[in-house]
């Protein structure tokens, strides 16, 4: 999957607005305009056959970081340190985009290891805590193990079906 992938089942699963994706993207620290942010959603009619989810505007791993620090803080607020001075999220290179996506989304919407473990049920898949907890350890520890675009694809999946069932509530 591709970070525009990423972008695109999120924005689909929770029903962000384009207006809340450019909020989003510039509280990270990246003016986008809302023309941009379709461009990131949109894929390219005229690709080649074996190229599949080319996208006319592609979205790096710093600019994905970037929306999800972003999300959090339009989700949460911004976070003060302890002097009360706002502090702004430090991006550094991300090798394992799929971990930082899973954490992110899970500090913005307040989700909890167990709420993390209902929304995979929902697409059928059932981790077990010390897998989800292997998946949420900072990159470099020993029992850190990385995302796949499996788990991902189904936690958006499971993701919308709950959102979308709290919504029919």
């Amino acid at each position: 999957m591709t970070n525009n992938d990423l972008l695109l089942r999120l924005r689909y699963a929770i029903d962000i607005k384009d207006t809340d994706l450019v909020k989003a993207f510039e509280l990270g620290g990246v003016t986008v305009t809302r023309e941009e942010v379709r461009e990131m959603l949109t894929k390219a009619k005229e690709t080649e056959p074996t190229e599949n989810n080319v996208y006319l505007k592609p979205i790096n791993n710093q600019m994905l970081d970037a929306f999800l620090n972003g999300f959090i803080i339009l989700k949460r607020g911004p976070q003060k340190n302890q002097s009360g001075e706002i502090e702004q999220p430090k991006s550094k290179e991300i090798k394992y985009i799929n971990n930082v996506f899973l954490k992110k989304l899970k500090i913005a919407l307040f989700l909890t290891s167990d709420d993390l473990l209902a929304i995979f049920s929902e697409a059928d898949v059932y981790p077990s805590k010390g897998e989800l907890g292997a998946i949420l350890r900072k990159e470099g520890h020993r029992n850190f193990k990385p995302c796949g675009d499996k788990y991902i694809r189904n936690f958006l999946k499971g993701l919308g079906l709950v959102y979308r069932n709290e919504a029919n509530r």
